[in-house]
């Protein structure tokens, strides 16, 4: 009696030690049967990273793994009335493994429930595991409070919006010139790129690329029969190019450890094949990318760029309106289209911020407009300028006259469209060429650079300056200052003026004694000027005939 007691005794010391191994991490749930293996990233994680659950299978059943099989759960944070529902997603060509992702964005202790559909057969798990706040940023979304602009929610930081493009980047072929370009947008503190996750072209607009030498212009979510042919890549569209996604998760992460926001773009206008539009495979493309990619902090949406070209506003709405559905996490969403009236569904609650493309001068007053108009909804978001000149680019449709379209052109209309208390996306140079002598660069086509480009490292000087100060609770005021001078005002407070061409301003002050302060808007430059006070202060003049700002700071 007393041997079976014992035994007894470790057989159930035995399944209780295996039954806490099944929660860990990466050890197969011993309630699943033999033909699934579901494993767990972590036990930990921070809030706005992510937990996996990968479920391996031995024998996979389902002819197409992407529709004939399932992925769902339930994960729930201890104290919460309800639990939030996330869908899953295949992670391999042959239906042998597929994952969840979940991101916590609070921290505490989190419970779930994932099941696996192949067929009549349902298979689930369950595990656990504690999110901590590691003081990650987390994800951009419109601050509730200013509504003209954005916030890490995370933190609760600000985010003053300075962006690039490199539609193409995923078209290099070796990750570390991708990652090389991450590192160097990161230095000349560029927080947002545009990249597209699906498009490809035959064209380069007068610029100096030629495919070939590990660079393609065909990105291909989906498997094609011909994936290097831009025009009839044959694809198959109820399948997804695994590998490929995996290339652009490993993208979004790096940007994500370098506070880089990705806008990812769904799809583009030069591009010659769509799927149908509202249809089957175009929706699964979009679950299957929110079931992707919606874990990672770092990304909003972009429906297409130049979308009027493709698609009409009724699908615009209705696929806003999807994606913020299946979005569980509802990062921020728009729709880019080549004329800037259309497509924008400013009232509607999917539309987190409008995207424009308007390349004619000044910017200064046309971005106003849009305030305006913005305004006028009752609906209040960022408006930013996504496209309005790519550094020393001149094609023959090009509405802005050599040399409006200079590394100092652009950086200047950068000024303007921030002094209307909006924000913009600008576009290195494509002339240093790729796969063409010297094969340096590549620039908005492809997030490629060399030393010569200069727009970026210039407009890095914009962001110290807006940064310096608490830029989120001014208001346009150019009503405060004469000959031409701008104003960014939050009343008694803080009066931050740019000079276009230098010489003197004179400002409207509320009453009081402030600190003003020169800052040359090409090199970053700062110069003391002294005391100013109210009612009305004027400036003494500006070092050179440059473009200079100055800063007015109300002294306690």
């Amino acid at each position: 009696m007393a041997l079976l007691h014992c035994l007894a005794k470790n057989a159930a010391a035995l399944i209780a030690a295996l039954a806490m191994l099944g929660s860990q991490a990466h050890v197969p749930s011993q309630a699943a049967p033999p033909s699934v293996r579901f494993s767990q990233s972590t036990t930990r994680v921070d809030a706005y990273d992510f937990v996996e659950i990968s479920m391996d299978l031995e024998a996979p059943l389902a002819r197409n793994p992407f529709m004939d099989a399932e992925v769902r759960g339930d994960f729930r944070v201890r104290g919460a009335a309800g639990s939030v529902p996330v869908q899953g997603f295949c992670d391999s060509k042959d239906g042998r493994r597929y994952a969840i992702r979940f991101m916590p964005r609070t921290p505490g202790d989190y419970s779930y429930v994932v099941s696996f559909r192949q067929g009549g057969d349902v298979q689930t798990h369950t595990g656990t595991f504690h999110a901590s706040d590691g003081h990650r940023r987390g994800m951009v979304q419109v601050d509730p409070a200013y509504p003209w602009h954005f916030v890490w929610t995370g933190t609760g930081e600000h985010y003053f919006l300075n962006g690039t493009t490199a539609f193409l980047i995923m078209g290099w072929e070796d990750d570390r010139v991708i990652t090389e370009a991450l590192d160097r947008f990161a230095r000349l503190k560029v927080n947002r790129v545009r990249i597209l996750l699906n498009g490809r072209t035959d064209h380069w607009w007068t610029e100096p690329v030629q495919p070939g030498k590990g660079f393609t212009p065909c990105v291909n979510p989906w498997p094609a029969q011909r994936p290097k042919d831009p025009d009839n890549a044959g694809f198959d569209y109820t399948h997804f190019d695994v590998p490929f996604w995996n290339r652009f998760e490993r993208m979004l992460r790096y940007a994500r450890d370098r506070n880089i926001i990705i806008s990812v773009i769904m799809d583009w206008n030069d591009s010659k094949e769509h799927p149908a539009a509202g249809g089957e495979d175009e929706q699964r493309y979009y679950r299957y990318a929110v079931a992707r990619l919606g874990a990672f902090s770092n990304i909003t949406w972009d429906l297409g760029d130049d979308l009027d070209s493709f698609r009409d506003e009724a699908w615009t709405h209705a696929t806003g309106v999807r994606l913020t559905k299946w979005d569980i996490y509802h990062h921020l969403a728009t729709s880019h289209p080549a004329n800037s009236n259309e497509h924008q569904d400013r009232t509607s609650a999917w539309f987190g911020m409008a995207s424009f493309q308007e390349w004619h001068r000044p910017l200064h007053p046309w971005m106003l407009e849009q305030r305006r108009t913005q305004a006028a909804t009752g609906r209040i978001i960022p408006q930013v300028n996504e496209e309005y000149g790519y550094e020393d680019h001149y094609p023959d449709w090009n509405p802005v006259p050599a040399p409006g379209c200079s590394a100092d052109s652009n950086r200047r209309e950068a000024w303007e469209i921030s002094m209307a208390g909006t924000y913009q996306t600008t576009g290195e140079t494509a002339k240093r060429g790729t796969g063409v002598a010297p094969d340096t660069g590549g620039g908005w086509i492809n997030g490629r650079a060399d030393t010569t480009m200069l727009l970026l490292a210039m407009q890095s000087h914009m962001v110290d300056f807006f940064t310096s100060f608490e830029w989120w609770k001014t208001e346009p005021h150019d009503e405060l200052v004469d000959r031409g001078a701008l104003c960014l005002a939050e009343l008694g407070t803080t009066y931050a003026l740019y000079l276009p061409h230098g010489g003197q301003v004179t400002v409207k002050l509320e009453p009081g004694h402030y600190k003003a302060t020169w800052y040359h808007a090409r090199s970053g430059e700062r110069l003391p000027i002294g005391e100013a006070a109210g009612p009305v202060w004027t400036s003494p003049k500006a070092p050179d005939l440059d473009d200079w700002a100055v800063l007015i700071l109300k002294q306690q």
